[in-house]
């Protein structure tokens, strides 16, 4: 048996101080939310409280699908680079960036520079500096039985617009890497940010191409899709050639216990069953009476 842990949206806080200079433009509206709302719905305390659970909860590899920082400044990278530590080494964690993470256009040096360790995948290049969000996708890790193939739908947009665009060119490499992976015996799982399933979120917050990657599942198949991006549970499913694909979506790893919006995080545990995976899994909940994160929901997909 092998544990998959998967969190997602922890949007790091506080925000550092910033200038007008770095508050032009988009990240001004994403400042004045943050202090005027997120900053309580997003608490440090409750992310630290989940990380402690989770070192109490075995598990084999984590996966984080997203959203470290909240308007991209680069000092917020940087005490991303050395949160994603305390999780863990970056053949321990695997990660994709999330929309607040191209919240706006910045160079690589200044930004996920500091995390490609936790996005690279096992045959690729390290001496390669990719050049954006999206550079370097999809990338595939072999973790116990999984195949583990990270998306990015990272991409900055307008203001008051918070969508992910996979894009032709990831979308044409991600056709290949699926046919090569097909009837390899493996588990195959996919992690983005935005999800892709049908009627999940509004349009302004939508994956653009999810009908020409639902295509490529209806295709190839795959095991499990997991995304974060709406921060409450989601479960749902795409079309594959052998039937439903599980689409699940995890709560933000920091959000406080309101209407549904709870932190949580998600494990799964993948058996091996003849020519077939059997996947359970385990919801870890924030329970705001008592600050703990307690077993909310259990089920096999």
């Amino acid at each position: 048996m092998f544990v998959l842990a998967h969190l997602t949206d922890p949007h790091i806080g506080p925000l550092p101080p910033a200038g007008p200079v770095a508050l032009a433009g988009k990240r001004l509206l994403g400042f004045l939310s943050w202090h005027r709302r997120r900053k309580h719905l997003h608490r440090p305390e409750i992310l630290a409280r989940l990380l402690d659970d989770l070192g109490r909860q075995p598990h084999d590899h984590v996966a984080l699908t997203g959203d470290l920082t909240n308007i991209a400044l680069p000092a917020e990278f940087r005490a991303a680079s050395a949160w994603l530590e305390t999780l863990g080494s970056a053949s321990e964690v695997s990660v994709i960036p999330g929309n607040h993470d191209a919240y706006v256009a910045l160079p690589e040096a200044v930004s996920l520079a500091g995390w490609r360790a936790y996005m690279r995948g096992d045959d690729s290049d390290p001496g390669v500096a990719p050049e954006g969000p999206r550079d370097g996708f999809p990338w595939l890790r072999r973790r116990g039985p999984l195949d583990l193939i990270g998306l990015s739908s990272a991409l900055p947009t307008a203001p008051t617009r918070a969508t992910g665009t996979l894009g032709r060119a990831q979308l044409e490499r991600l056709d290949g890497l699926l046919s090569r992976l097909a009837d390899n015996g493996r588990c195959r799982c996919i992690l983005i940010h935005h999800p892709p399933a049908e009627g999940v979120t509004s349009s302004r917050k939508r994956l653009t191409d999810a009908p020409a990657f639902r295509a490529l599942l209806a295709r190839h198949g795959a095991d499990l899709v997991l995304h974060g991006h709406v921060h409450h549970f989601v479960q749902a499913a795409i079309d594959g050639p052998a039937g439903p694909i599980p689409v699940i979506g995890a709560a933000s790893a920091s959000g406080i216990d309101r209407d549904g919006y709870a932190a949580s995080y998600h494990l799964y545990r993948f058996v091996e069953q003849g020519d077939r995976w059997r996947i359970e899994m385990t919801v870890r909940r924030l329970d705001g009476r008592t600050g703990n994160f307690t077993t909310a929901r259990e089920s096999v997909l």
